[in-house]
C-alpha cells in the first residue's frame, strides 16, 4: 500500500513537471499536507505555506525577510490619537482569481474585509461553524473578540475598524494569516449552492498564484496570477512536492527532483553544504520548542512537580544529539534576538537527584504520564520522535515513566488542543509578526486554552502583565511588563523551555531571489529560476 502511494505521488509530480514545458517552474519539497486551504482555522506554517502566502494577501504584509509592516490591500491607513479607531483605505482595482469553479464579477471591496473577520468573529455569521469541528485558533487565542468593537464600511474602497481598548501590536497582527482576506462574492456563491466545504479545499484569494489542484498527500499544484495587483510573479508555475522525511527531502534536491526544500535533517547539512549545486542559507530562528505541561492534571497541577520534571532533563544532552550544532538551551520562552528578552533569569538545571527528592516532597512516586511527540520536522524541534526517548529516559532514572504518543500532524495538533488532554506535549512556535505578544500571550494567555495554550495554564499575574502590555505603546512600559512576565513563567514552569533553533534552507544555485524570512514565511512571489 506505501509503495503504491509513493508510486502515485511520483507519478503525479512527473505529470505537473511535464505540463509546463516552456514555462518557468519551481518545485519545493514541502514537509507536511496542508489541513486544507483555508488560512483563517489553520494554525500550521505548512498549512500557511500553502495558502496564505500563495493564494491569499491581507490588509498589511510583512516585508520580505523582516518584521516590517508594509502597506498590501490596503495601501494606507490611519490611527486616531486615542489608538481606538484604525481606518484602512483599500487598493483599487484588486483581482480576485478566476478558475474553472468561480469567476468574479467584481473587484475587492470593503464587503471583503469586513466578511473575512466577521466570519471568524460573529458567532451567528453562517461561516463560523462551516467545517466539521472548526475553531478559530488564532483569532480566538490572541483574544481579538475582546479587542474588536466593531467593524464598519465607509466607502467600497474604506474600512473603520474600532477597538473596545488600544492594542499595540494590532497592525502587525493584522499582517499575519489568520488575517488573509477572502472574497465575500465566492463565498456567497457556494452558499447558495449549499457547498461550503468547497471555501476550503478550492480556495479563491488575490494573491501572487493561482490554486489549480492537490492530489493528497503528494502534490500542490498552482499557477502565477497574470493580474496580481503587484504585477505578474517571475515564476510560471509553482510546485509543492509533500515530502514528510527530511532526508528524503534532501535525497530529492540533490538529484534535481526539487529545487528548494524545508527543514533539512541536522546530520544532513554539511553534506547539503558541500554539495556544489547548492546554496544553504541559514539565520537565528525567531522561535521556540518547548514541552508543555497539562497544568490542570495531577500532579502536574503542582509547579514543583513540573519544575522537578524540568530539572530531570538533560537539555544540553538533547539539544546536542538532535539539533547538533544548530541550536541553543532555551531558559525563556522569547528567543534572545526578541526585544524585551530577560536574560536575567537563570537558566534550567539539570539535576537527577534533586528531581527525584523534589517529586518526593510532592508525595509523587510511580508516576506514569504521555509524553506527546511531533510526527514531522519543525525548525524548533527536527526530530521530536528521538527528544522523547531521550526525555522517557531521563524521567525513567527519577522513578517517572513516560508512554511516547504520536498522531498525524493536524490530528496531533487537534487532540493537543484539549483541555483534559493527558500528559506533556511536545509543540513550538516560530514567531508571526515580531512582537513579544505573539509568543506569550497567543501560546499562554487564559483566551488560549484549549486553542493554542497546550498547557491550559491561566495565571494570574502573567495574564495582567501581559494583558497590560498590549495597552501602551511605549517600549520600554511594554519591556518591564514582558520582564515579570518571564519571571512568573520560570517561578511556575508550564512548559519546559527546550531550545531556539538555527533555520537552513537549502537549494538549487539556479533559484534566484529567495529570501529567508525570520518569521518562518515561505514565500514564492519574489523568486525567479535561471533559464
Amino acid at each position: 500500500m506505501n509503495l503504491m502511494k509513493t508510486l502515485l505521488a511520483a507519478t503525479a509530480l512527473a505529470v505537473v513537471m511535464s505540463g509546463s514545458a516552456y514555462a518557468k517552474q519551481l518545485v519545493y519539497c514541502s514537509e507536511a499536507s496542508p489541513a486544507h486551504f483555508d488560512p483563517g482555522p489553520t494554525t500550521g506554517g505548512n498549512d500557511f505555506d500553502a495558502s496564505s502566502r500563495t493564494i491569499y494577501n491581507r490588509l498589511v504584509e510583512f516585508e520580505h525577510g523582516g518584521t516590517a509592516v508594509m502597506p498590501a490591500l490596503a495601501e494606507s491607513w490611519e490611527v486616531s490619537d486615542d489608538g481606538l479607531t484604525y481606518t484602512f483605505h483599500l487598493r483599487a482595482g484588486v483581482k480576485f482569481h478566476t478558475t474553472p469553479y468561480f469567476t468574479p464579477t467584481r473587484d475587492l471591496t470593503a464587503d471583503d474585509v469586513i466578511y473575512s473577520f466577521e466570519r471568524q468573529w460573529k458567532q451567528d455569521n453562517p461561516w463560523y461553524q462551516y467545517l466539521e469541528g472548526l475553531s478559530w485558533d488564532y483569532f480566538q487565542g490572541m483574544d481579538m473578540p475582546k479587542f474588536l468593537a466593531s467593524m464598519e464600511k465607509v466607502d467600497d474602497l474604506t474600512v473603520k475598524l474600532t477597538l473596545t481598548e488600544p492594542n499595540a501590536p494590532m497592525i502587525a497582527n493584522l499582517g499575519m494569516d489568520f488575517a488573509s482576506i477572502v472574497s465575500k462574492e465566492y463565498a456567497d456563491q457556494l452558499a447558495a449552492s449549499g457547498n461550503l466545504a468547497d471555501f476550503a479545499n478550492k480556495p479563491i484569494g488575490t494573491g501572487p498564484f493561482v490554486f489549480v489542484d492537490y492530489q493528497t498527500d503528494a502534490v500542490i499544484r498552482y499557477q502565477a496570477f497574470a493580474d496580481y495587483w503587484a504585477g505578474k510573479v517571475a515564476i510560471d508555475d509553482l510546485i509543492f512536492a509533500i515530502t514528510t522525511d527530511p532526508a528524503v527531502r534532501g535525497q530529492k534536491l540533490k538529484a534535481g527532483e526539487c529545487d528548494i526544500m524545508s527543514y533539512p535533517a541536522p546530520a544532513d547539512i554539511a553534506g547539503l553544504q558541500a554539495d556544489s549545486n547548492l546554496t544553504v542559507m541559514e539565520q537565528e530562528g525567531l522561535n521556540i520548542g518547548y514541552l508543555a505541561y497539562n497544568t490542570t492534571i495531577a500532579p502536574m497541577d503542582n509547579a514543583s512537580v513540573r519544575k522537578a520534571l524540568t530539572m530531570a532533563i538533560n537539555k544540553d544532552a538533547i539539544i546536542d544529539a538532535v539539533y547538533q550544532g544548530a541550536g541553543q538551551n532555551a531558559k525563556n520562552l522569547i528567543p534572545p534576538t526578541m526585544w524585551s528578552y530577560n536574560d536575567a533569569i537563570p537558566a534550567d538545571t539539570y539535576d537527577p537527584e534533586a528531581a527525584r527528592k523534589m517529586l518526593a516532597d510532592a508525595g509523587v512516586t510511580n508516576l506514569t504520564l504521555d509524553l506527546w511527540a511531533m510526527p514531522v520536522s519543525r525548525p524548533y524541534n527536527p526530530n521530536a520522535q528521538r527528544v522523547a526517548e531521550l526525555v522517557q529516559a531521563d524521567w525513567a532514572a527519577v522513578g517517572v515513566t513516560a508512554n511516547i504518543v504520536t498522531y498525524e500532524w493536524t490530528e496531533y495538533r487537534q487532540r493537543g488542543k484539549a483541555p483534559d488532554r493527558p500528559g506533556a506535549f511536545q509543540i513550538g512556535w516560530t514567531g508571526d509578526n515580531g512582537d513579544p505578544d505573539n509568543f506569550f500571550a497567543t501560546l499562554f494567555s487564559c483566551s488560549a486554552i484549549g486553542v493554542s495554550n497546550y498547557a491550559s495554564w491561566c495565571n494570574k499575574d502573567f495574564e495582567d502583565a501581559i494583558q497590560a502590555a498590549k495597552t501602551t505603546s511605549d517600549q520600554a512600559e511594554r519591556t518591564a511588563l514582558y520582564t515579570k512576565a518571564q519571571e512568573v513563567f520560570k517561578a511556575e514552569e508550564p512548559a519546559m523551555t527546550l531550545a531556539h533553533s538555527k533555520v537552513f534552507m537549502p537549494m538549487s544555485k539556479k533559484v534566484i531571489g529567495y529570501t529567508m524570512d525570520p518569521l518562518g514565511i515561505h514565500r514564492f512571489d519574489n523568486v525567479d529560476v535561471a533559464e
